[in-house]
């Protein structure tokens, strides 16, 4: 049987034995690569280095890696097999993230659901945040991470075919296990005991409570999209227990629909925009771009696929927000300046960073409003080390094109001019690190709106701890979700005009 020897990051040799026809990537385990899309092939980024007697590259492998990388012995490991004995070295690709916890909290009167100390967790596709509080509303520490489930693919639509096919309780027990290190940590910094933990609201979209609660997702997985578990109730302590908190309580917020989730619930009692009588439009732009729109006491919601491109993820070398990655683009004397996070030498591009340079290269006319580069190029260099390709470009439109469309397919529903809308609140982590101009000059959302968006951070964790620190919001959140009415825009013929027209930037 073939040897691989496998050079980690670190400096580590490992020898391990696998039949001939072995993927790589099967070979090496989902912990050490990045594989946004599941190891389907799709996104390139499970990159190795190899010697040795690997089956000959794909078309579909030449296609993501481009001949120079492959004559340098640059492989997809989800993509090569083993032949023979093989040697592979690993990168540092599983770099953590610079995420956001924080966010926008109004002010209230206090009256916890928890006796002693209790925790607040946002599920995010991408990310997991978390806050820990004493009773008297002193935030003790904050946290964050990758959602470890990433391995398994970058979007909720991979995660769902993954638990389909057999690895339910892999998903559930890797997302507990990265729950139980956040936690943990913020016990350490807090200098408390787990035990003292006595309540935790767990909140997130609708898939990643439902493969955090072992449940069978079939049905979120085909239409009519209708989901059998909404949530908004305590967990059984048979059902769901957390070894960082294993006397604790757990709370899941109500759910709107299959698509809309306990997130959006959760941030729509951060922003407090159903209390009052201005419309307003929140949206939580990332791998899944949830809308809500509250108009003349009437509360509309969707979801838009926008895949997972502001993570970097269907980029060419984007990566996520961590050192190294271009997360600012501007224009100066006549040429194309970056910022990179960390002041670091450039080694990808974030999501920020792709949004300011579409805006920056449409306004200096390198890119047309059709989205080709005015010379004919098939791509255009950032920097020495970074490119935006055509591929990226249109990647790129498609996703913006989702949640502008699904934008204005809410406010026509509702019969509302754009230009007179009077808030538009941007949520999520993303967000918080977006320029607004770039984002409205390239149509991530109607430019005419600019004027009137503001962002607020990560409201779902903002909107959990409020739960969390007042019982009246938690009852608030049952009523805001149970009165909410999801739009389907797969049928939707608003939402379809809407999508080809906003492609154009």
């Amino acid at each position: 049987m073939p040897n691989i020897t496998i050079h980690g990051a670190d400096g580590r040799r490992t020898v391990r034995q696998a039949p001939d026809g072995t993927l790589l990537l099967q070979v090496i385990g989902v912990d050490h690569l990045e594989t946004p899309c599941g190891g389907n092939g799709r996104c390139g980024k499970c990159r190795v280095t190899v010697q040795g007697q690997v089956s000959p590259p794909s078309e579909q492998e030449r296609q993501l890696l481009g001949d120079e990388a492959l004559q340098n012995g640059v492989r997809l490991a989800c993509l090569a097999a083993v032949e023979g004995d093989v040697t592979v070295f690993l990168t540092d690709s599983k770099a953590v993230q610079a995420i956001s916890s924080e966010g926008t909290m109004p002010e209230f009167a206090l009256d916890p659901i928890f006796e002693k100390y209790g925790a607040v967790v946002d599920i995010g596709t991408t990310t997991l945040a978390a806050r820990l509080y004493a009773h008297d509303g002193t935030l003790l520490a904050c946290a964050a991470a990758p959602n470890p489930q990433r391995v398994y693919g970058a979007d909720v639509i991979s995660r769902i075919e993954k638990s389909l096919a057999g690895k339910r309780e892999t998903l559930a027990q890797c997302i507990c296990g990265g729950l139980d290190e956040l936690l943990h940590q913020m016990e350490q910094e807090a200098a408390i005991s787990p035990e003292d933990v006595d309540t935790v609201i767990l909140t997130g979209n609708t898939a990643m409570l439902y493969l955090f609660t072992h449940r069978d997702v079939d049905c979120l997985s085909h239409a009519p999209f209708i989901a059998d578990e909404l949530f908004g109730r305590w967990a059984d302590p048979e059902e769901l227990t957390l070894t960082a908190a294993p006397a604790a309580r757990i709370y899941l917020p109500r759910c709107m629909s299959a698509f809309v989730g306990a997130d959006i619930t959760c941030a729509l009692v951060a922003s407090q925009i159903c209390e009052k009588p201005d419309s307003a439009l929140l949206a939580d732009i990332g791998t899944n771009g949830e809308l809500a729109l509250w108009h003349d006491g009437r509360l509309l919601c969707c979801s838009t696929a926008a895949g997972p491109v502001f993570e970097g993820a269907t980029i060419s070398q984007g990566m996520q927000a961590s050192k190294g990655a271009i997360d600012r683009v501007t224009w100066h004397d006549g040429q194309v300046c970056c910022h990179t996070i960390g002041d670091a030498p450039a080694v990808g591009i974030c999501g920020s960073g792709i949004i300011d340079a579409a805006a920056v290269l449409c306004e200096q006319e390198i890119i047309d409003e059709t989205g080709a580069f005015a010379d004919e190029e098939d791509a255009y260099s950032l920097t020495q080390e970074v490119a935006l390709t055509q591929k990226d470009v249109r990647m790129l439109q498609l996703a913006k094109s989702a949640i502008c469309a699904g934008m204005l397919t809410l406010l026509g529903v509702e019969n509302i001019d754009v230009a007179e809308l009077p808030r538009l609140i941007i949520a999520g982590g993303f967000g918080s690190f977006l320029n607004l101009h770039s984002a409205a000059r390239m149509g991530l959302y109607p430019p005419e709106l600019e004027s009137h968006a503001s962002a607020i951070g990560n409201a779902a964790l903002v909107g959990a701890a409020m739960l969390l620190l007042r019982g009246e919001y938690l009852t608030q959140s049952v009523a805001l979700a149970e009165m909410s009415e999801t739009i389907d825009l797969s049928s939707n013929p608003i939402f379809m005009d809407n999508y080809v027209e906003c492609m154009s930037f």
